[in-house]
């Protein structure tokens, strides 16, 4: 069982994302995490839905034996999605401006799947977001590629960063454009037992 002196709610997390470890501290969960490697690219024919839903799944289950036997696993994954192209982390420059270019003065699709794994079952939710983008430049294009921000980031931009200047309209999970649904993930956590705000640590059943 988790530490009976633990204050708060408590998973292993499958990711190393700064931004992921910033939302569970949001929602008064603590953590540790784990770090993973999965094979992240698209099945023939899988649609983005299945995608980020598989991956959060696969993180999250290649975690599952490097915990304690109790512990529960958080898992993750985001696409942007364009039409039904997914635009995954840049190779470089030249991929980077091309993904803002199609994404400037468009909507566009963010869908994140969360799961969470347990010693003996696991589910899985994810959430679905249309961002709307104003008209962008190849100046300010190319001097976001300069900043550094898009380099690591799924369609090359960040909604928690400088991009978001570039966002006249959001239309579902804040949360899960940045990549962790909050309400999803607290879905999940209420599933397995897990009272956000009924501190201290408890778990039903």
């Amino acid at each position: 069982m988790p530490d009976p002196e633990r204050t708060k709610p408590f998973v292993y997390l499958a990711s190393q994302s700064p931004r992921r470890r910033e939302l569970l501290r949001q929602i008064g969960v603590e953590f540790t995490t784990v770090a993973v490697e999965v094979d992240e690219t698209p099945l023939p024919a899988e649609t983005p839905e299945a995608f980020v839903q598989r991956l959060a799944l696969d993180k999250a289950r290649a975690a599952r034996p490097l915990v304690p036997r109790d512990g529960l696993v958080l898992g993750a994954d985001t696409a942007v999605i364009v039409g039904e192209r997914i635009l995954g982390k840049p190779v470089g420059r030249e991929e980077a401006l091309g993904m803002l270019a199609a994404l400037s003065g468009a909507t566009h699709r963010v869908v994140t799947g969360v799961a969470l794994v347990g010693s003996d079952r696991e589910a899985v939710r994810m959430s679905d977001t249309r961002v709307t983008f104003r008209g962008l430049t190849v100046t300010e294009c190319e001097r976001y590629w300069a900043s550094g921000e898009p380099q690591d980031k799924a369609g090359s931009y960040a909604i928690q960063g400088l991009a978001a200047q570039f966002v006249t309209r959001i239309d579902g999970s804040h949360s899960g454009v940045v990549g962790l649904p909050l309400y999803e993930t607290g879905e999940l956590l209420s599933e397995f037992g897990i009272k956000l705000l009924e501190p201290p640590y408890s778990v039903v059943g």
